[in-house]
Order: structure tokens, then sequence, then C-alpha cells
């Protein structure tokens, strides 16, 4: 779950230097593409758990 928060920092990170620095763009696209690979891993995670609880 740290790992998770973490990723989400720094797309938050690179997604603010991306947007308010001129001609770094790519940090902004870079920290959308890091949010959602949080977002899925997260989605991994819950859907795995779900499993697990559902076979007892």
């Amino acid at each position: 779950m740290a790992f998770v928060l973490f990723l989400i920092l720094v797309a938050v990170a690179l997604g603010i230097i991306g947007a308010v620095a001129k001609g770094l763009f790519y940090l902004l696209i870079i920290g959308v593409v890091v949010f959602l690979a949080s977002l899925v891993l997260t989605g991994m995670r819950w859907g795995r758990r779900s499993r697990h609880h559902l076979l007892r």
C-alpha cells in the first residue's frame, strides 16, 4: 500500500512540474502514466483480495 501511495505522490509531483514548467510537457504525460499504473496496481490488489475472501 505504501508503494501505491508513493507512486501517486510521484505522479502528482511530475504532473505539477510538467504543467508549470515551460517545455516539460513530457513530465505531465509521465505523471499521468504513473498515476494510471498505480490505479491498475491498486485494482489488481483489490481484485485479488476479494477473490480470496469469496473462497473462504
